[in-house]
């Protein structure tokens, strides 16, 4: 089956044209980096493959996503190219189409965002355009699936648009792509112009591909002289800026040729929203804001009375007919209170947040695909730069507030590499998903009248922690270095409810699949230790291996408020996954549902200790599968046990001045 390779530039739209073609789902966010990896689908017709790639502005990498793109194209096969373009943003997006459009496989352009051009008052002249490029131009609406079934027919009829462009750089240039290509071996379904010219323009990824092949001495005298000649016509110029320029040139052309103002452009709703969101006085309170009424719909609104109502699920008719049915099947004790007490006790006691935790996601997922978390990457700046990194980089912390590992990848779009890592480093900071049944848990039991303030109290505490650190670390282990921060404000659009309720499932999704593996096999194995001691089966829980192990931390922990064996216990498993805390105290504690246990909490707990606890939590030592990601980004043990050990300090100092501070201001 033949492969098509879709790129675009960020924000066209290029993740919902993929999910239109090939009816299967992908993360969509409204914001540029969402992609950060390539995704295979087949076409609906099932004649061809489709590969999206990683949104990029140019075939010159600057951060590992983007190299994805080049890569592809010097050692992936493939038939053709998709590229995918923004019809209110022509002149920016064309850079990319000429780049493809040389590397010489059929091109097709498919002109996004058509109508959001004709709001802005372009007609755009789609005949012309494809005369100028010598290609096909189909006018499509990503969102909606408008103009696909003919992209479609276009793309799988590969003889109707074998690609003919080349354009001219000037006498100087083009005597040294002729020199270059003589020097290049024989083609390997890569055209030795385009690798002259991504040579000359100095692409380091194009430059290690011919490294591996021929001897560079020849092409690099080829280079340095032409930059000499260059610059004794202008003595500021270079390759790479004659040759963007030469394109902008042509662009300039082709727009001249395909586009007519029809009506002078209105002041838009995007540009009225982005005057008061953006402000930079009032762009970072407006956005704590949102999140504070995230917090009050998720708790106290819309999502504590649906977790009471699976709670009751739960404790009550499902218990209760597993009761039954394992006495008529004649279980043993043993495995009675296996299921009941062990699996029923530690899965159930988690998944009664579901429905907190997938409101929440609803709305982070609106604030994603409407537009609006691009500018709060942009509010930040200000900040973010002041402390080492900048606002690109809150963008995969905001990511990790549903998980923490897709956060981690993420920050693949940072182009600086000490940028990159001090973003993974801190990002395990950002309280994710998982955290969220701990933090019902403790809220429900000792802050009824503030839970959603709480909560928003916690999420506020791991960013300023994280910024701290920044700082910190900026300045210490990781020296400056030159930033750059570029990123795509899209206009405002309000998500289709198809694409809400994906991008929602998409990141809940992985909560119940934990309560089906990590949850599952965590509760089994901490009923097991509850259940087994030194003595033999069936013993009291304090005499238990899982109380002598909880044991051995109460001494430490108690300076933090929580000096006993079963919080212990509970924070060790939770490193296998932070909702496995609940699972645990479940167990321990023989709760049969949420509200029992939260009246529990109140015989071994404060509310102050409460508090310290929630927050060590939240900044502890990251889950299993963010540390595996986390050695996996950096390729390096040494970051990833930093990451745990400091992470480790941060919360104990943290909880220790929570709560011997808050017991010194006479709290309780």
């Amino acid at each position: 089956m033949s492969q098509i390779a879709l790129f675009g530039n960020p924000n066209t739209g290029k993740t919902s044209l993929f999910n239109n073609l090939t009816g299967s789902y992908e993360y969509v966010g409204n914001w540029s980096g969402v992609t950060v990896e390539k995704k295979v689908g087949i076409l609906r017709n099932q004649k061809a493959r489709v590969v999206d790639l990683p949104g990029i502005y140019s075939l010159h990498p600057l951060s590992r996503d983007e190299g994805v793109a080049t890569d592809f194209l010097l050692t992936e096969p493939f038939s053709a190219i998709l590229n995918i373009v923004d019809a209110s943003q022509l002149k920016r997006n064309l850079h990319l189409t000429i780049q493809l459009l040389e590397f010489g496989k059929p091109l097709v352009i498919a002109l996004n965002m058509i109508d959001v051009a004709e709001r802005h008052g372009m007609k755009i002249d789609i005949n012309k355009i494809s005369e100028c490029f010598h290609v096909p131009v189909i006018p499509v609406v990503a969102r909606s699936g408008k103009g696909v079934e003919e992209l479609v027919d276009v793309m799988t009829a590969p003889q109707q648009y074998e690609q003919r462009f080349t354009l001219s750089y000037g006498e100087a240039i083009e005597a040294a792509i002729e020199k270059i290509v003589c020097c290049l071996p024989e083609p390997n379904g890569i055209s030795k112009r385009w690798l002259a010219l991504q040579f000359l323009e100095g692409n380091e990824r194009v430059c290690e591909y011919l490294q591996g092949q021929i001897d560079m001495k020849p092409l690099v005298s080829i280079r340095e002289m032409v930059e000499e000649n260059i610059r004794l016509i202008q003595p500021t110029g270079s390759i790479r800026q004659s040759i963007h320029h030469i394109r902008e040139m042509f662009i300039a052309d082709v727009l001249k040729q395909t586009i007519t103002i029809a009506r002078e452009k209105a002041y838009t709703w995007t540009e009225k929203i982005d005057a008061i969101v953006t402000n930079k006085y009032l762009g970072i309170p407006i956005f704590l804001l949102f999140m504070y009424i995230m917090f009050m719909l998720t708790f106290d609104w819309l999502g504590s009375p649906l977790a009471d109502l699976l709670d009751q699920f739960f404790s009550g008719p499902l218990t209760n007919m597993l009761s039954r049915l394992l006495s008529a099947l004649g279980a043993s004790v043993f495995l009675k209170e296996l299921i009941l007490n062990g699996i029923v006790a530690g899965v159930g006691g988690v998944l009664v947040f579901v429905p907190q935790i997938f409101i929440l996601f609803l709305f982070i997922s609106f604030l994603e695909d409407s537009g609006y978390m691009a500018r709060v990457a942009m509010v930040m700046d200000r900040l973010m730069e002041s402390i080492g990194l900048n606002g690109k980089a809150f963008i995969p912390m905001i990511i990790g507030f549903g998980c923490n590992v897709p956060g981690v990848m993420a920050a693949r779009t940072i182009e600086q590499p000490r940028e990159r890592l001090l973003t993974i480093l801190l990002l395990p900071l950002m309280s994710c998903s998982a955290r969220l049944p701990v933090y019902a848990l403790f809220v429900g039991a000792f802050f009824k009248s503030h839970q959603a303030l709480v909560v928003f109290s916690l999420y506020i505490l791991g960013i300023v922690v994280a910024l701290l650190l920044a700082k910190l670390f900026s300045t210490t282990l990781l020296k400056n270095e030159h930033s750059v921060f570029v990123i795509e404000l899209p206009p405002y659009r309000m998500p289709q409810l198809l694409t809400l309720w994906r991008s929602t499932w998409d990141k809940g999704k992985g909560f119940v699949r934990k309560a089906g593996t990590f949850i599952f096999g965590g509760s089994v194995a901490i009923w097991l230790l509850s259940y087994v001691g030194p003595g033999g089966l069936n013993v009291s829980m304090d005499d238990s291996f899982l109380a002598a192990i909880g044991g051995v931390l109460a001494p430490i922990l108690a300076p933090l408020g929580f000096g006993t064996w079963q919080a212990g216990a509970s924070l060790i498993t939770g490193f296998l996954a932070k909702e496995v805390v609940v699972s645990t105290m479940n167990i321990i504690y023989h709760a049969k549902d949420a509200d029992t246990l939260q009246g529990l909490m109140a015989h071994y707990f404060t509310p102050l200790s409460a508090f310290s606890f929630m927050a060590f939590v939240l900044l502890y030592v990251p889950c299993l599968a963010t540390v595996a990601t986390i050695r996996k980004e950096t390729a390096s043990n040494k970051w990833m046990f930093f990451s745990i050990g400091y992470a480790l300090c941060i919360a104990y100092i943290i909880a220790f001045s929570i709560y011997e501070g808050g017991k010194l201001l006479g709290f309780s």
